[in-house]
């Protein structure tokens, strides 16, 4: 993964010179001169910084739809009722554990014959392997048939390689606002 990563690196600047050199030649063909060419360099420049800013302006409003801000601001026992909420919309069956002794599971959802165990973190900062290790115990203890983590952050890489050694499904920050963004 890391030497795709480095190959597209060396790649990348060969896209933005191509369109800048089609804007030069585009400025050139149209009037015959040198400052015909500057001025294509230019537009393109001007269409570049005005694409980036309305695609970051689009994500900007796509944040503040999803309200993923205000997630952010819940404690762990309002995001729970969230995550209950949010899925109940989308057809699941949800009940509440207790909020000590849990056993790794705040939520189990139930969908037809499947038992979903929910393991629910609003943290601050990524979520690590504990969380998983903890949504694995609870899964013999509700004879759930799925295991999920579901968090308004991200995981670590230990956490993602054994949720998937163990079949447990993560739900980070970007599905999350996926979820939100799509309920029924």
């Amino acid at each position: 993964m890391r030497k795709k990563r480095r190959r597209n690196k060396k790649r990348l600047p060969i896209i933005p010179l191509f369109f800048i050199t089609l804007a030069a030649a585009v400025g050139f063909n149209a009037t015959k001169t040198l400052e015909g060419m500057g001025i294509g360099i230019i537009t393109y420049f001007v269409l570049y910084i005005g694409f980036i800013i309305w695609l970051k302006t689009r994500i900007i409003r796509k944040l503040r739809k999803s309200g993923i801000r205000e997630v952010d601001q819940m404690s762990g026992e309002d995001f729970e009722k969230f995550l209950g909420e949010l899925f109940k919309r989308r057809g699941f069956k949800v009940s509440y554990t207790a909020t000590s002794g849990d056993y790794g599971a705040d939520l189990i959802l139930k969908d037809g014959k499947d038992i979903i165990a929910v393991q629910a973190k609003r943290y601050s900062s990524t979520v690590g392997v504990k969380a998983v290790q903890e949504i694995i115990g609870a899964v013999k203890m509700y004879e759930a048939t799925e295991a999920w983590v579901v968090t308004n952050s991200h995981f670590t890489r230990q956490a993602e390689k054994l949720a998937d050694i163990n079949d447990v499904y993560l739900i980070d920050r970007d599905e999350l606002i996926q979820i939100i963004l799509n309920k029924r």
